[in-house]
C-alpha cells in the first residue's frame, strides 16, 4: 500500500523520487510517518546535547543536523531539494542563498542588529523561505533558530508552548500566520508566536 500523506495547510508536498527515499517501507500513514520521524528527531536532540558543536551557522552543520533528524527516514536526509516546491527559493540558488543568510546573522550578531530573539526568528523565518530540503524544513529550522539561541548565552523558544506544529491545531495555525506575516516583513506576531506558552 502507497503512503498517504494527508497533505495540510503549509505542508510542502513530496514529488514521486522523494516519496521513493522512504526508509521504513512499513509506513502507510501520516500519522505513523509522523511519530517515526519524531523518534529520528529525539536521536538528534541527544547528539545535539552531547556534541561539541561549531557554529551553526555554516551549510555543513545545516546538513548535519538535517541528516541527524531524518537519517533513519529518508535516504535524502542531509541532501538539498533538486527540485522547486510550493515555498522556498529556486533550488539551484538553495546554497547561495543559505551562505547570504549565514552571512547576513554573523553580520548582525557581531554588530548586534537585532535584539537576540528577533535575530533568531528572522533568522528561523529565512530558513524555512528558502527551503532547503524536501522534507522537514520546518522542524529542522526550529531546531537551527534553538541551537543558535543556545550558542548566544539564550534560552530555546517555546514554540507556542510547545505544541505539535506538525498537526492541523489552533497552535500550527497561529505559526503559520506568523510565519505568513513575516513574508510582508511584519515579525511582531512571530516574536510573540516563539516565547508564547
Amino acid at each position: 500500500m502507497a503512503l498517504d500523506l494527508d497533505e495540510q495547510d503549509g505542508q510542502t508536498p513530496l514529488d514521486p523520487d522523494e516519496m521513493a527515499g522512504l526508509i521504513p517501507r512499513h509506513i502507510e500513514t501520516k500519522g505513523a510517518l509522523n511519530d517515526w520521524e519524531q523518534e529520528n528527531i529525539l536521536q538528534a536532540i541527544k547528539w545535539l546535547r552531547r556534541a561539541k558543536v561549531g557554529s551553526v551557522l555554516t551549510e555543513g552543520f545545516c546538513r548535519d543536523l538535517h541528516k541527524r533528524m531524518f537519517n533513519k527516514t529518508w535516504k535524502w536526509a542531509g541532501t538539498f531539494r533538486k527540485s522547486d516546491k510550493n515555498i522556498g527559493c529556486d533550488w539551484t540558488l538553495i546554497a547561495v542563498k543559505l551562505n547570504q543568510l549565514f552571512g547576513n546573522v554573523q553580520f548582525w550578531i557581531e554588530n548586534e542588529t537585532f535584539p537576540t530573539d528577533e535575530l533568531a526568528a528572522r533568522f528561523h523565518h529565512a530558513l524555512v523561505w528558502i527551503h532547503p530540503f524536501p522534507n522537514g524544513n520546518g522542524r529542522h529550522s526550529r531546531m537551527m533558530a534553538d541551537t543558535l539561541l543556545k550558542q548566544l548565552g539564550q534560552k530555546a523558544f517555546s514554540w507556542g508552548g510547545g505544541g505539535n506544529l506538525v498537526s492541523a491545531n489552533e497552535v500550527r495555525t497561529r505559526y503559520l500566520a506568523a510565519l505568513r506575516a513575516a513574508d510582508k516583513n511584519e515579525f511582531t506576531q512571530l516574536l510573540a508566536f516563539v516565547r508564547s506558552l
